[in-house]
C-alpha cells in the first residue's frame, strides 16, 4: 500500500520543497499557506504533499506569483527553452480567434469524419468546445522548419514550410498548447518531426505534456542509405516523439507482428515433417521444488541440480505421448516450439517503413501507411477519434477509417485538399468538409 501511495505522490503531487522553490519564497511561507488554507495539501506516508491542480489555482488566484511558469507543474526539470516571441500559455488559452466553420460538402451525418480547411490554430480554436478530452490519438507530421517550398510532382506548390528557428519553434508550442486540451485521460500524441529540430521540440513537449508523459523517441528509417560527399554519416532517418496525457492511464494495445521470413529461419532452424520449422527449450528451470510436483522424477530422470520441472509431470507425460518432446542422443529431453504458434515479436523504437516517392503520391511528405497503421492500431481503439492538424494527404484519416476509428483532419494547404478529396473517391470513403472564415 505504501508503495501505490508512493507512486501516485511521485506522479500527481508537489512536495513542500518543490512548491517553495518554484515559488522563490522559504519552505515557513508555504507552511504558513497550508496552515492558513489558501493551498490545499494531503497527508502522504507522514509527509504532505500539494496536488499539482491545486497548486494550479493557487498561483492563478495570487498576482503576486504569476511569473511562475506553468513548466514547474508540468514537471519539465526546470528546463525550457527561451527564445524571441515566447508567449504566456495563459495568453495563448485564453486568445480569441473570431470565425465560423463553412459547411462546403456534407456527405454523411455522422458527428465526426470531416476535414477542415484552414490554419490549424484557428480550427482548434474553435473546435476545442466540442472536442477537449475527447480525443484519444493525434498523429501529426508538421512542416519541420527547412524554410523551404514543398511541391508535387507537377511542380505545384502544395505548401510554405517558412518558419524556422524560434519562429517555427513558438508555432509549433502554441498548437500543442491546443492539443494537449483536445486529448482525453488515455490519449496518446505521435509528433513526426526531423533530426535537426527534433530535440528542440522535445523540449516543448516535454514542457506541454510533462517529462513524465514521454514514452519513446522512435527512430524512423525513411530511405535507402545515402552515398554522398559531405564530412558525415548518411542520414536516411528522422524521429517519432511519443507523449500521452496521462502515463499508464493511455491505450496501447501492444500489437505483436510477425516475425520475418528471415527471423524465422534463424529462430526455427529444424523441420517437423508434419508440422513445420521448429527449435528446442529446456522443460526444466532454475529453482528448486522440495515437495511440489514439478521437483520429483519423472520417466526415471530427475531435474538437474539447483532446477526443476518447467511443467507438471502429467503435462510432460502429455507432451511424450503428441510427440512434443525431443530426445537427444544422451537422453537428454527438450520440448519442441513451433514457428506456426509463435505470437509474433513486440516492436521496439527501431522502425523501417520507407516512404514512396513523389512519383508514387499525390503529396509532398506522404507518409507510409503501414507507419501509421501500427500507430493507430497501438494507441488507438474501435470507435477512438483520431487527429492530424496536418493531414497533407489525408493517410492518418484513411488508415483511421480503414480500422474503423473516427477522425477529424485539418490543413491549410489547398493542394491538400485536392489530394484528400482524391484519395478518399478513390477509397471510397465518406467525409464532411469544411473551411474556417476568419471574422478578422
Amino acid at each position: 500500500m505504501q508503495s501505490n501511495n508512493y507512486n501516485m505522490a511521485s506522479k500527481n503531487f508537489l512536495t513542500i520543497e518543490e512548491v517553495a522553490d518554484t515559488l522563490s519564497v522559504t519552505r515557513q511561507t508555504v507552511s504558513k499557506y497550508i496552515r492558513e488554507k489558501e493551498l490545499n495539501a494531503v497527508r502522504i506516508n507522514k509527509n504532505y504533499r500539494i496536488p499539482y491542480k491545486d497548486f494550479e489555482n493557487f498561483i492563478n488566484r495570487n498576482t503576486t506569483v504569476s511569473d511562475v511558469e506553468t513548466i514547474y507543474l508540468k514537471k519539465s526539470r526546470n528546463c525550457l527553452l527561451g527564445y524571441e516571441g515566447r508567449v504566456d500559455e495563459n495568453e495563448i488559452l485564453n486568445y480569441r480567434v473570431n470565425g465560423a466553420f463553412q459547411e462546403n460538402e456534407i456527405n454523411h451525418q455522422l458527428r465526426y469524419n470531416k476535414f477542415i480547411s484552414g490554419d490549424n490554430f484557428s480550427v482548434l480554436k474553435h473546435l476545442l468546445p466540442n472536442i477537449q478530452e475527447k480525443v484519444d490519438l493525434i498523429y501529426i507530421d508538421p512542416p519541420f522548419g527547412t524554410g523551404q517550398d514543398y511541391v508535387n510532382i507537377n511542380n505545384d506548390l502544395a505548401y510554405n514550410d517558412t518558419l524556422v528557428n524560434h519562429e517555427f519553434l513558438e508555432f509549433m508550442r502554441k498548437r500543442l498548447m491546443l492539443l494537449r486540451k483536445c486529448l482525453s485521460d488515455q490519449g496518446s500524441i505521435y509528433l513526426h518531426i526531423d533530426k535537426k529540430l527534433g530535440h528542440y521540440v522535445k523540449i516543448i513537449m516535454d514542457e506541454v505534456f510533462g517529462y513524465n508523459n514521454f514514452i519513446n523517441d522512435i527512430t524512423r528509417i525513411k530511405c535507402n542509405p545515402k552515398n554522398f560527399a559531405r564530412n558525415a554519416y548518411g542520414n536516411y532517418s528522422d524521429m517519432i516523439l511519443f507523449y500521452v496525457k496521462n502515463r499508464d492511464l493511455n491505450i496501447f494495445n501492444d500489437i505483436k507482428e510477425p516475425l520475418s521470413e528471415e527471423e524465422v529461419n534463424n529462430f526455427f532452424p529444424k523441420v517437423h515433417s508434419r508440422l513445420g520449422k521448429y527449435t528446442t527449450n529446456p522443460l526444466h528451470a532454475p529453482g528448486i521444488t522440495i515437495d511440489g510436483d514439478t521437483g520429483q522424477e519423472w520417466n526415471g530422470l530427475k531435474p538437474p541440480k539447483g532446477r526443476h520441472w518447467r511443467y507438471s509431470r502429467e503435462e510432460l507425460t502429455r507432451l511424450d505421448m503428441e510427440g512434443l518432446i525431443e530426445w537427444s542422443e544422451t537422453g537428454n529431453p527438450r520440448k519442441m516450439v513451433f514457428a506456426k504458434d509463435h505470437k509474433g515479436k513486440k516492436v521496439q523504437d527501431v522502425w523501417e517503413f520507407k516512404d514512396k516517392g513523389l512519383s508514387y503520391v499525390n503529396y509532398p511528405t506522404q507518409k507510409n501507411h503501414d507507419l501509421l497503421k501500427r500507430i493507430i492500431l497501438n494507441s488507438s481503439n474501435e470507435g477512438s477519434l483520431v487527429l492530424d492538424c496536418f493531414a497533407g494527404s489525408g493517410g492518418t484519416l484513411l488508415v483511421a477509417n480503414r480500422l474503423r476509428r473516427q477522425w477529424i483532419g485539418i490543413d491549410n494547404s489547398l493542394k491538400s485538399l485536392e489530394a484528400i478529396k482524391e484519395n478518399f473517391s478513390k477509397a471510397k470513403v465518406k467525409c464532411n468538409y469544411f473551411s474556417f472564415v476568419s471574422f478578422d
